[in-house]
């Protein structure tokens, strides 16, 4: 997992409540369970005038125009700014595979769908949570400056968005791991020795537990 400490990226404004995973990807792309690859189908039923599934080539599908995935600079865009409940309906975990092989590394709403919080921190995507008022105050600089970045440093648990600074919370466990690129068994396997020698004290003390 790449780790995430300073990043700086141009907003995508999707100025609604209740996103969710089926929106993020529809169903009919759960049939690969690649964990990359997704990209092109991020937001897919609004993206494109055509239906697609996992195998249609991209170049023969006509892209929406009004879709801001599709016009610059926000089909470059890594920081994607939303309303309330983000990512709520299904535990798909694809729809965060989506939203990375995108390019986006931060998205910041006033609340998020529980698995789905947990399945960006698992992928090396931050899901920024902040109180109403700030994201208001966002969505209005971010209509008067379109394309405008934001500066999010989890080291310093601060978001800057022109001459607006904002510090976030976030619990220190989940920094240190996208600060060091680690899920939860990423985060595991570091104690690997130590797990491997309690294993094998077990082992000289009760040998009895380990026969056949």
């Amino acid at each position: 997992m790449q780790p995430l400490s300073e990043h700086e990226g141009v907003i995508i404004p999707f100025n609604r409540a209740n996103i969710d995973t089926d929106l993020l990807l529809p169903k009919q792309y759960l049939k690969s369970l690649e964990a990359c690859g997704f990209g092109d189908f991020l937001f897919d039923d609004e993206r494109y005038l055509d239906p697609g599934e996992i195998d249609t080539p991209i170049a023969s599908r006509r892209r929406n125009p009004a879709c801001i995935l599709n016009n610059p600079p926000w089909d470059k865009g890594s920081v994607v700014l939303a309303q309330a409940n983000f990512g709520c309906g299904s535990s798909r975990e694809h729809a965060v595979w989506a939203l990375r092989d995108f390019g986006v590394r931060v998205v910041i709403a006033p609340s998020f769908g529980d698995i789905f919080r947990n399945n960006c921190f698992n992928n090396g995507v931050l899901p920024l949570q902040l109180a109403q008022q700030d994201v208001d105050t966002l969505f209005a600089i971010v209509q008067s400056q379109p394309g405008i970045c934001a500066q999010v440093s989890v080291s310093e648990r601060r978001l800057q968005v022109g001459e607006l600074e904002l510090d976030f919370e976030l619990e220190e466990g989940r920094r240190q791991r996208l600060l060091q690129g680690l899920d939860e068994i990423g985060e595991t396997l570091a104690f690997a020795d130590r797990i491997k020698a309690y294993e094998n004290m077990r082992k000289a003390e009760e040998p009895w537990l380990f026969k056949g």
